[in-house]
């Protein structure tokens, strides 16, 4: 036995005794008895290990994700069942074919007028026996048909659980990059607000400032240091989140690249109405409702072929070795008798309760269900790929807006600084210069991962992230 059955058999006999008591009092809170296994790190798969060292684009953080989720491996073992229900509906187009072995002993008493006889057989035959579906009106037929779309549907779904994935590592991935980008912003705000202020103790110094133009200098530094922390926070948990969207642990440490690095799109290359035929014609979510009708439809097919008679051949053949006794006469042993049998039936169900009616109307509001199933997704798809499209155009403006604010803040941030050296302007002015240029770095950080998160998000809607795994 290997160690770890010896394991798993420990932990389960220790289970059951814990789980033959029940919590002691209604007022506190149950405690497990000593040994108990109450530790859960390492009881799952083996995630993978990231080198701290290097920088991973969105690629690879997504095909680590799709190799450790299980999710999609849970959506590929249910592709592979129903994979094996199809080729068990094809195995009923071939015949059956079966070897058995028969040994029997038997005692009985024969009449032979005036008389009975009391009579002793012992019987061993092998024989091969014959059974085959010469024709059932398609019966076969429609249940293959009915296996091959829940497989399609199954690949659909695992599928879908790949895309979901892929969006969730993106999610995850700007948003964690947005977090770095206002822990950026955040900086260059406090090494501004730390400029202005070593400019308003130079001045204080020479007498061309006030004491009061210091302490506001300060307290613009110390509120910048305050918001540095929070994005501090911020990123961790961003961290944090993007991990477990891998499937590995938050404290792993790792690298992506800087928001500056990525290319952010100029326009939206598809209309809205080309996005929504797209989506119409490939998300597997769709595309699975779309098997599912089908399959509903073979089920109402089937349902009629039950009404309908079936033929079939079969028979048997094979040698008998027998010895046989009637009373006080000697014994006889015949150890070659051939034995076999050939049939051909006609079955035609005439009448079964009403049962052929009921499953055929269940089968055809199975069929109903499927259809407006699949009507009621293909308008969801529509609004989410149009309320997608809105969003990711509503962003592409905002990013313009955004960028502009941010090159006008910096100008007239260094534009105020300088003719406060100059004395030309007050410490209001400068100080206000520069709060404003860091609403606008946060503003152009946030509009940048808002434009890629909406660009991924109209791809998700329309089933692109199966074919481009980030824009």
């Amino acid at each position: 036995m290997s160690r770890l059955s010896v394991i798993l058999i420990s932990l389960s006999l220790s289970m059951t005794s814990v789980a033959q008591k029940a919590p002691a009092s209604p007022d506190r809170p149950w405690s497990p008895p000593s040994g108990a296994p109450v530790n859960t790190r390492g009881a799952g798969t083996n995630a993978p290990v990231l080198d701290p060292s290097e920088v991973y684009t969105l690629p690879e953080l997504i095909n680590l994700a799709e190799e450790n989720n299980p999710e999609t491996r849970v959506a590929w073992q249910n592709a592979r069942a129903r994979a094996a229900e199809v080729g068990i509906a094809e195995a009923e187009l071939y015949p059956a074919l079966a070897a058995t072995a028969i040994a029997q002993s038997a005692r009985n008493n024969v009449f032979f007028a005036p008389n009975f006889y009391r009579q002793t057989t012992e019987t061993f035959s092998p024989t091969l026996s014959l059974d085959y579906v010469v024709f059932d009106f398609g019966r076969r037929t429609q249940r293959i048909a009915i296996s091959k779309s829940k497989l399609l549907a199954a690949n659909f779904l695992f599928n879908d659980t790949h895309r979901k994935v892929i969006f969730q590592v993106m999610q995850a991935y700007y948003r964690f990059l947005n977090s770095k980008g206002q822990e950026e912003a955040a900086e260059a705000t406090l090494k501004n607000a730390q400029t202005v202020q070593d400019a308003a103790e130079a001045r204080l110094q020479t007498g061309l400032a006030t004491l009061p133009d210091v302490l506001e200098a300060r307290s613009a530094v110390a509120q910048a240091d305050y918001d540095l922390q929070a994005a501090f926070g911020a990123t961790e948990i961003a961290h944090g989140d993007l991990a477990t969207s891998m499937g590995i642990s938050p404290t792993a440490p790792f690298q992506v690249e800087s928001i500056q690095n990525l290319t952010i799109p100029e326009d939206l290359t598809e209309t809205v109405e080309s996005s929504i035929d797209k989506a119409l014609a490939q998300r597997p979510d769709l595309m699975q409702r779309v098997q599912s009708l089908r399959g509903a439809e073979s089920v109402v097919k089937l349902a009629k072929r039950d009404y309908l008679p079936s033929l079939r051949v079969g028979g048997a053949a094979g040698l008998a070795k027998t010895y046989g006794q009637q009373n006080q006469m000697p014994g006889i042993y015949s150890p070659n008798q051939e034995l076999w049998n050939a049939r051909l039936s006609l079955t035609w169900n005439l009448f079964d309760g009403f049962a052929r009616e009921n499953r055929l109307a269940r089968a055809k509001a199975d069929q109903n269900q499927a259809a407006a199933e699949l009507k009621a997704l293909q308008d969801r798809v529509e609004n989410q790929v149009w309320a997608a499209y809105s969003t990711a155009h509503t962003a592409l403006r905002q990013q313009r807006a955004a960028a502009a604010l941010l090159a006008a803040s910096t100008e007239s941030y260094n534009a105020a600084l300088q003719s406060y050296s100059y004395g030309v302007r007050n410490q209001i002015d400068v100080v206000s210069a520069q709060r404003s240029l860091a609403v606008a770095r946060t503003a152009d950080v946030n509009a940048r991962t808002q434009l890629l998160m909406g660009v991924a998000a109209l791809a998700f809607e329309t089933g692109n992230l199966l074919y481009a795994k980030g824009p």
